[in-house]
Order: C-alpha cells, then sequence, then structure tokens
C-alpha cells in the first residue's frame, strides 16, 4: 500500500475510535511506527493537505489544516470507498487496509520484547517549524510540539524559538512527548506569493 493511502488509514482509524474528524501529526506517526516519521508528518502536513503550501508535484486531498497541529479529514475522504474490480485487486478499501494492517501487526511482533511489550518509541531528536512574515514580525509555529513565537528579524526569531521549545520540554518525560530534550530545530520559510 502506497504511504499517502496508508497515511490516511491510519487518520480515519483514529478519528472512528475517537469519534471524531480531527487527529494530529505524531498521533499518526505513532500509529504507523513501520514508516519513517519524517515521511508521514511530510505527507499530513503538505502532500495530502489541501491548504499547504505546494511543495510537491504529486498531490492528494485528503486533509485540511484547522488549528496549529490540528488536521481534518475532508468530507469526502471519511469513509473507504469499495474500488472496481479487476483481476489480482481487492474488492473494496477495506480488505486492502486489513492487510496492510496485519502487516504492520507482523512487523510490530517481531520487534517485540519480552511477553509481548513493544519497545517503547524513539523520542525524534528534531522539531520541525514553519517561519512566515507578517508585516514586521517573522511567526514560528512548530508542528510537533504546541509552540508558536516570534521575533523582529530571523536571528531573533531563532532565539526565542529556541527557547520557547525549551521551556515547553522543561521538565517533560521524552517518552510522554515524542521529543528528545534538547532537540535540534529544522525551520522551513513559508512565503506568500503576490499576484497582480
Amino acid at each position: 500500500m502506497a504511504v499517502h493511502a496508508e497515511v490516511l488509514d491510519a487518520a480515519r482509524r483514529l478519528c472512528r475510535e475517537r469519534g471524531g474528524r480531527t487527529f494530529r501529526p505524531d498521533e499518526v506517526v505513532r500509529a504507523l511506527p513501520h514508516l519513517n516519521p519524517g515521511t508521514v508528518r511530510t505527507h499530513i502536513v503538505s502532500r495530502c493537505c489541501v491548504n499547504a503550501p505546494r511543495h510537491h508535484p504529486h498531490r492528494w486531498a485528503y486533509f485540511r489544516r484547522v488549528a496549529r497541529g490540528v488536521y481534518e479529514i475532508l468530507p469526502g475522504m471519511r469513509h473507504a470507498r469499495r474500488m472496481q474490480s479487476s483481476p489480482g485487486r481487492p474488492t473494496d478499501a477495506a480488505a486492502e487496509a486489513r492487510a496492510a494492517r496485519a502487516g504492520a501487526a507482523r512487523r510490530v511482533a517481531e520487534t517485540a520484547g519480552p511477553c509481548g511489550r513493544r519497545a517503547a518509541a524513539k523520542p525524534r531528536d528534531t522539531v520541525h517549524a514553519v517561519v512566515t512574515r507578517d508585516r514586521h514580525w517573522y511567526v514560528a509555529e512548530c508542528l510537533e510540539l504546541a509552540v508558536v513565537t516570534q521575533g523582529r528579524t530571523l536571528d531573533e526569531l531563532v532565539t526565542n524559538l529556541r527557547e520557547a521549545i525549551a521551556l515547553h520540554l522543561e521538565g517533560e518525560d521524552p517518552a510522554h512527548t515524542g521529543v528528545l530534550a534538547k532537540p535540534r530545530v529544522s525551520l522551513t520559510y513559508e512565503v506568500t506569493a503576490r499576484t497582480g
């Protein structure tokens, strides 16, 4: 199954279990331990998000960003659709999803520790933030953490962002936050194209 389809299936599962329509990227990352966390986040925040900047030639209209670090499954994608029957292909998306989950379960079982317990996921060593400019201020918003800060210059912004992340993670257990106590910060500068 393609990564974008696995990401959509995991988001649907999370929303169905909670009885809601929204999810956070880190929840989908944890639901897909066999995939690279960066790849999963990229698909959620960019490749499969209708209101994300265009960075990739191939995009799927699965999600919409509704708040800082919160995404919603678009109405037309909330339920698996039946696929056309063709030789060698399952007759519905649910069968394909069940096969993918079974494969993931086998991989998890292979990495399980004593007594069938799975080893804790390794905390991420990088926090990603998107930087935008609003008149005289630069604003940074983290994707994995609930951290937003600003600065008059990019240097001031980076200093403020590092301080805000350190304060956010101070005294927190990395297993709970999913991020190391002193992570690297990866910035993406978002530019709005002007027309006219």
